[in-house]
């Protein structure tokens, strides 16, 4: 994957994140096995939302020989000093390193820009491919924070374990 794009997502972006969101496949660890039903109006009213400032940025990945991967995210909690992250891909993007560049991408531009000194992901646990990429890129299991909603599953990664890597 040598020309992979990572880039803040625009209004031109909007017909592939309906594709990705409307996606079973790709929705079903997140709950909505059969895609979310979102139209593009709806995406539009979303957008104006996201990206406004450096506390919330919403990115779409592409790579040249495959066009529109998918997505990465993060949120910041500066109360908790905790960015939240999630990544989706579309099946064709899976299992070429696509999801491990753009997180670790992702968690960089957290981390570099000092918006948190830590971050988390919650996997769906059913999600082994998921646990597989975020134990690689040095995530780990902790107890989650009481501030967050109950669920399931809890792994984060530090500024100072990230950069050692």
């Amino acid at each position: 994957m040598s020309n992979l794009i990572i880039k803040e997502t625009k209004t031109e972006d909007l017909i592939n994140i309906l594709k990705l969101w409307n996606d079973g496949d790709t929705m079903k660890y997140v709950g909505f096995p059969n895609g979310l039903g979102i139209t593009l109006e709806n995406l539009e009213k979303w957008l104006k939302n996201i990206n406004i400032n450096e506390k919330r940025k919403h990115y779409s990945i592409y790579e040249n020989s495959i066009g529109y991967c998918g997505e990465t995210y993060y949120e910041i909690d500066n109360e908790h000093d905790l960015a939240t992250l999630d990544i989706k891909l579309l099946k064709k993007a899976r299992g070429k390193g696509i999801a491990s560049k753009a997180l670790s991408n992702t968690i960089s531009t957290v981390f570099d820009n000092n918006l948190a000194s830590r971050a988390y992901v919650d996997p769906n646990p059913l999600n082994k491919d998921a646990f597989k990429l975020y134990e690689k890129l040095g995530f780990y299991k902790k107890q989650r924070p009481k501030h967050l909603e109950p669920y399931e599953t809890y792994l984060e990664i530090n500024k100072n374990t990230f950069k050692k890597r």
